[in-house]
C-alpha cells in the first residue's frame, strides 16, 4: 500500500472513463483536435499511469481535421469516450463534434489495430452497457437523459427496443444533467452523471434503478474538489480494485493547465455510493498496486528526435507527442542525426493555422521546455518557435526578416469584448520584444508556473552560457474556444510565402 496525491496524472486528461481487467485498469480521455486521438493510459494501482496508446491516426479525415480552407476543429473533435470490455473484446464509443458521428471501435488488444464503425443516431456524452441477458444499450443526452438499446453490431438503435428519456435536470442550473457513465452493479443499474446547480459548483449526480425502464432514484454524491482549485470534481466513471474497494476516477478544472483527473474513495451505504472522505475529496489516499515494482513511462518525456529504424513514419514519435490537427506526413521528418523538420504549406495568420505543430501537455504545478531551433532554412516572414498553446498563446523564437534573424515574442490575449467561447482564430498576435540574433540558430526554454493558480508562462534564451529571461510573463488562460489545457508545442509558419522549414533538436522536459 503506498500514498498518493490528488490531482493524479498532473496533466489534462478530461473525462475520464476506466475499466479493470484482470490486474490491469486502463483509462481513456478525451483529446479533442490532437492527433493520434482518443489517448488510451493504463495503471496497476489507479494512481500512476502511463500511455499505451491511442485509437485512432486520422478519425473523420475532413477539411476541418486537416485545417484546410480555413478551417479547423479548435473545441471540437472527440469528446467523452467510454471504454467497455466484454468476452475478449475492448469497445470505445464517443462522438466527433466536428464530423457529427458517433463511433464504436473494437479490439482484441488494447493497444490495437482498431476496427471502426459508425453508431447511426446522435449520442452526446454517452455510457455503453452489455447487460447480464446479453442485450446492449446506450445511455446520453444533456439535461434529458435518453436510454437505447442498440442492434448487437453496435451499428444503430434496435427496431423494437428500449428507447426513452430516463431522468431529467429540471432544477436551475449552468449545465444540466451530462456526462452519462452506466454500471449494473448487483440488483441494480447506477447512472452517475455531472450538472452545475445555479449558484453552486460542478457536481457528481448518481441515480439508481432496478430495471432500466424503472424509476431512477438519487441525487448529488460529490460536491467539492480538491484544496487546489475552487472548482468541483465530476464526471468520470467507478471502478473496483482487486481487493474490493472502490474508487471514483473524476476530473477538475484547474485554470490554464486544463481539466485534471482526481481519484476519490467510494464506499456504500444501503447499495448506494458514498463519495469522498466526509464528502470531501482528499489531497492523499492509499491505494494498492497488482505490480508494486512496475516502471511506468511518464506521461512526459525529452526527446533527441531520432529516427526509429523499421516503424512506420507516423509510429516514429513517442507516444507523449501529439500533432495540432490531423498532420501532413510529407511536411515532417526526422533527421538521420537528431532533429524534427518541419515545412510549410501555406501563408498563416498566426500559428494556430499551421500545420504540423507538435504538442506535449503541461505538468501541473511547474514545469519547463528547452529547445534548440534551427532557423536557417526560412523564408522570408516565417517564424519557428516555441510556444504555449491555447486560444491566446505565446510563442517565442525565430523571424526571418529581410535575410535577418530575430528572436521574437508574439502573444495573443483575450478579446476583452468577447466571452470566453468567442473565435479568436482570425486575429494575429501581437509582437512584444524583438531582438536581432548573431546568426538562425537559437535555443529558448519555458517555464510554466500553476501553482496558486498562477497561470503563467515566462521565455528565456541561451547566451553567453546562461540563459537570459525574453519579456514580462504570459497569462496563460483556459478558454473555451479551444476547450484544452495549454500544452508546449512546436511550430513553424510563413506570412508571406509557403516552403520554408524549421528543424527543431535536443528537446528536454523538466518538471
Amino acid at each position: 500500500m503506498n500514498k498518493q496525491v490528488n490531482p493524479i496524472t498532473k496533466m489534462d486528461y478530461p473525462d475520464p472513463d476506466i475499466i479493470r481487467v484482470g490486474d490491469t485498469y486502463y483509462m481513456v480521455s478525451t483529446t479533442m483536435y490532437f492527433m493520434p486521438g482518443c489517448v488510451i493510459l493504463r495503471s496497476y494501482d489507479l494512481a500512476n499511469w502511463e500511455i499505451v496508446g491511442y485509437v485512432y491516426d486520422k478519425l473523420d479525415d475532413n477539411a476541418a481535421e486537416r485545417m484546410e480552407l480555413e478551417q479547423n476543429e479548435y473545441s471540437g473533435g472527440m469528446w467523452a469516450p467510454c471504454i467497455r470490455y466484454r468476452d475478449g473484446v475492448f469497445y470505445i464509443t464517443f462522438k466527433s463534434q466536428t464530423g457529427g458521428h458517433n463511433y464504436v471501435f473494437r479490439s482484441v488488444d488494447i493497444e490495437g489495430p482498431w476496427k471502426k464503425n459508425i453508431l447511426e443516431g446522435d449520442y452526446h456524452d454517452s455510457s455503453l452497457l452489455f447487460d447480464d441477458d446479453g442485450k446492449k444499450y446506450i445511455v446520453y443526452g444533456n439535461t434529458e437523459i435518453h436510454i437505447t438499446e442498440l442492434n448487437d453490431e453496435l451499428t444503430g438503435p434496435k427496431d423494437g427496443g428500449l428507447n426513452k428519456v430516463i431522468l431529467k435536470d429540471e432544477t436551475k442550473h449552468w449545465l444540466g444533467y451530462e456526462g452519462s457513465h452506466l454500471y449494473k452493479i448487483g440488483k441494480y443499474y447506477y447512472l452517475f452523471l455531472v450538472n452545475w446547480p445555479e449558484g453552486g459548483v460542478r457536481t457528481e449526480s448518481c441515480f439508481r434503478a432496478e430495471s432500466l425502464d424503472g424509476e431512477w432514484t438519487g441525487g448529488a454524491v460529490l460536491s467539492s474538489g480538491t484544496n487546489y482549485s475552487p472548482t468541483g470534481a465530476a464526471q468520470g466513471g467507478i471502478i473496483e480494485t482487486l481487493n474490493g474497494k472502490w474508487f471514483a476516477m473524476v476530473f477538475q478544472d484547474m485554470g490554464a493547465i486544463g481539466r485534471i483527473p482526481v481519484l476519490v474513495p467510494v464506499t456504500w451505504k444501503d447499495d448506494f455510493p458514498v463519495f469522498g472522505d466526509n464528502g470531501k475529496v482528499p489531497d492523499t489516499l492509499e491505494v494498492i498496486s497488482s505490480r508494486p515494482n512496475y516502471p511506468y513511462e511518464p506521461l512526459y518525456t525529452s526527446d533527441k528526435f531520432l529516427p526509429k529504424p523499421g516503424l512506420p513514419k507516423e509510429k516514429q514519435l513517442a507516444l507523449q507527442w501529439q500533432w495540432n490537427h490531423q498532420p501532413d506526413n510529407n511536411l515532417w521528418n526526422l533527421l538521420p542525426e537528431g532533429g524534427l523538420e518541419i515545412k510549410t504549406d501555406k501563408i498563416c495568420i498566426n500559428l494556430t493555422h499551421a500545420r504540423n505543430t507538435l504538442t506535449q501537455r503541461m505538468l501541473w504545478p511547474t514545469c519547463g521546455a528547452e529547445v534548440t531551433i534551427d532557423a536557417s532554412g526560412l523564408q522570408d516572414g516565417d517564424i519557428a518557435g516555441l510556444c504555449a498553446l491555447q486560444s491566446c498563446y505565446c510563442i517565442v523564437g525565430v523571424m526571418k526578416e529581410l535575410n535577418n534573424y530575430y528572436l521574437v515574442k508574439i502573444e495573443r490575449n483575450p478579446d476583452k469584448n468577447k466571452d470566453a467561447m468567442s473565435r479568436t482564430d482570425l486575429m494575429p498576435g501581437e509582437f512584444t520584444d524583438k531582438i536581432r540574433l548573431d546568426g538562425p540558430e537559437v535555443t529558448v526554454y519555458m517555464k510554466a508556473t500553476f501553482e496558486e493558480m498562477k497561470d503563467k508562462a515566462d521565455f528565456y534564451y541561451f547566451k553567453k552560457n546562461k540563459f537570459v529571461k525574453f519579456g514580462n510573463s504570459h497569462k496563460m488562460e483556459f478558454r473555451l474556444s479551444h476547450f484544452t489545457g495549454n500544452r508546449f508545442a512546436l511550430c513553424v509558419f510563413s506570412t508571406k510565402r509557403p516552403g520554408g522549414k524549421a528543424i527543431f533538436k535536443n528537446f528536454v522536459y523538466s518538471n
